[in-house]
Formats: structure tokens, C-alpha cells, sequence
């Protein structure tokens, strides 16, 4: 297979930032994808309705000219996150989920959860609209090693949530391990997961044979080999529940190369390229329009985007940018630490 025509893709988990990042690394999403659940972890964070609406205006500000893309708001949920506004977000049409970040589990999440408890009341507002809960799904126990952090929270905090609020819509983002996957599958339609571009390709060596290489640090960190083998066939498996979010998230190189380097990996300029080096060593090319384009939609009662994008396999490898330049510095682009022969490009 030379090239494949699938309906345009969307990112169900992207970082833009703000200020000179954003306006950076936007036109790289929105060059590929129709849509993107935009996460809310600012400084100060997006936790209320006006707050998203402003954001959601500074996005399109920098949005490019002639780039059809559409911004899918969120807020950042905290224990004083007011169920109201919640759900007047929601009924207008300008918030599409609500992002639970277990305080300290990540980037800007300081402001996060603490006891989960005390945010069941906008978790009950939430199951009765029909309004989607992403989480952040690591619990922050400092005597909980860090690569068992997932499996934790499935059991210490996903679990009792989910038995409390069946009808809950819940998501359970960038999925690293075996238990998450199988957890998902033990779960009605209302439980999905997404997974991300470089967690399909790097395992945990990676990050520390040869040397420690910050670039491939993100959190949830990348596991074992056979986590990653997991999420492969989780992804390429057709199962509804499992879609595209490639949790890029912009760091500035000298922040990432550093004493203390930032989580996070940026993937936007690569993602769709990279999936496709994935789907099609595990023989699964007719499975990738559904992991991209299809199941995210269908979770998020949306329509597919009509437009479409083909993915053409070049014979010799494709270069991509090492870095994204912005006003204060670079960013450094995902390495897949293998040549990558395809290349998205708009359908004729």
C-alpha cells in the first residue's frame, strides 16, 4: 500500500499552551486535524466557563488562514469547580469535557484534585447531561512507584468512581499499561481510553538505555515492553473504545534538556505519519481511519469531519523538522527513532 484516503482525523488530547507557543504549534494541528480536545492545565488554568471562552478566542486568533479547525474546549477541575457553570459550558455548546487532574500528577496540575470525594457533586451533574470526564488516570502517593501509578488509580480512584456513577462518560486519557487497557475492556461503552502516538512507539528504554534522553520523558512515563505491545494491539485492534490522543505537549528544548527537564513530548508535526509506520507494521492499514478519524466522534456524539486526508508512503524517508522554533526558543519534535516513510497530505 502507496496511499490511503480517510476521513479527516481528529486529536482527542492535544497541548497548545499560550502566547508564543501556541500561536507555534497550532498551525501543526490544525494542518491535519478537523478538531482537538484542548486541555486546560494554563497558568492560571482554565477552570471556568468565561475562562474557556477567552481561550478558545486566543486559539482561533492564531489560527492560520485557510485552516478549517475547530477547538473542543475543557476546564480544569478543582474541589470549588462550580456544577452550574459546568453544565451552562455545556448547554452552550462551548465545553465538550472536564479534565481531572489528581493534584501534582503532571504539568501545571498543582491546582488538581486532592480528594476526589469532594468533586462528586459536579461528577453527578456531569452523568445526568451526558458530559464526558477525561482523567489524568495516575495517582501522586509518593510511596507509589512511579510506574505503577496507573494501575493504582484504576483501583484506588477509577474504580470507585465508576461504580458510583455508572452512567458516567469517562476517558480515561493517554492509557500506558496492560491494566488500563483490560480495565477499559472490562467496562461498558461509557468507559474509553485514548492513546498516544509516542506511547505506541517507545518503552521506558528509551528514556534510559544509552543514556538518559529527556526528550522520550512524558508523564504518564512510558512502561515495559509489554505495556507497549499492549496499547499496540489496543489501538490496532478496531475496538471502539480505544482513539487517537496524542497528548503533544510543547516543552521549550533548554527546559526539557535540564537539571529537572519538563514532562512532555510534541508530536502534532508527526503523528498522523508516525501512526501510520505503526498500523502498517502490525498489517492493520484498514484499521487506522477508525482509530483516528471514526471512534473519537462516536464516543463524543459528534459527526465525522466529511472533509478527508490521504496518507502517502513515500520510497524514500520523509524529513521532519527537528525543532519548532517560537519567540524565546525551540521546541523539539517526537523522534520515533526510526525513518518514517509517510507523509499526510490534503485528499485530491
Amino acid at each position: 500500500m502507496t496511499t490511503l484516503t480517510i476521513r479527516r482525523p481528529d486529536d482527542w488530547h492535544v497541548h497548545f499552551r499560550d502566547g508564543a507557543v501556541l500561536e507555534a504549534v497550532l498551525p501543526h494541528t490544525s494542518k491535519d486535524f478537523g478538531r482537538a480536545i484542548v486541555m486546560p492545565n494554563l497558568v492560571p488554568p482554565v477552570v471556568t466557563t468565561a475562562d474557556a471562552e477567552a481561550y478558545r478566542r486566543r486559539i482561533l486568533s492564531a489560527l492560520p488562514d485557510g485552516h478549517d479547525f475547530r477547538p473542543l474546549m475543557t476546564l480544569y477541575l478543582t474541589e470549588t469547580t462550580d456544577a452550574d457553570d459546568v453544565e451552562k459550558g455545556f448547554r452552550d455548546g462551548l465545553i465538550s469535557a472536564v479534565k481531572l487532574y489528581p493534584a501534582g500528577a503532571t504539568t501545571n496540575s498543582q491546582s488538581g484534585v486532592r480528594d476526589v470525594a469532594r468533586v462528586y457533586p459536579v461528577l453527578e451533574r456531569m452523568a445526568e447531561i451526558g458530559l464526558p470526564l477525561c482523567v489524568h488516570g495516575e495517582v501522586t502517593d509518593p510511596d507509589i512507584d512511579i510506574f505503577d501509578r496507573e494501575a493504582v488509580f484504576i483501583e484506588r480512584v477509577l474504580a470507585p468512581v465508576r461504580q458510583r456513577f455508572p452512567a458516567l462518560r469517562i476517558v480515561m486519557e493517554h492509557v500506558t499499561t496492560k491494566d488500563g487497557v483490560d480495565y477499559v475492556r472490562s467496562q461498558a461503552e461509557n468507559t474509553a481510553a485514548t492513546i498516544t502516538v509516542h506511547h505506541l512507539i517507545i518503552n521506558r528504554n528509551a528514556i534510559l538505555a544509552g543514556g538518559i534522553r529527556p526528550h522520550y520523558y512524558c508523564l504518564p512515563v512510558a512502561k515495559r515492553e509489554s505495556h507497549r505491545l499492549a496499547l499496540v494491539e489496543a489501538a490496532t485492534s478496531g475496538d471502539a473504545r480505544f482513539f487517537l490522543g496524542t497528548d503533544s505537549a510543547p516543552h521549550p528544548t533548554h527546559l526539557k534538556e535540564a537539571a529537572c527537564g519538563c514532562a512532555g513530548v510534541f508530536s502534532s508535526i508527526n503523528a498522523m505519519a508516525c501512526l501510520a509506520e505503526v498500523f502498517e507494521a502490525a498489517g492493520a492499514m484498514d484499521r487506522l481511519e477508525g482509530f483516528t478519524s471514526l471512534n473519537g466522534p462516536a464516543f463524543y456524539r459528534m459527526e465525522p469531519n466529511t472533509a478527508e486526508v490521504t496518507l502517502v508512503r513515500r520510497p524514500e524517508p520523509v524529513a521532519y523538522p527537528a525543532t519548532v522554533p517560537f519567540d524565546g526558543g525551540a521546541i523539539t519534535v517526537f523522534d520515533p527513532i526510526f525513518p518514517i516513510h509517510w507523509e499526510c497530505v490534503p485528499a485530491r
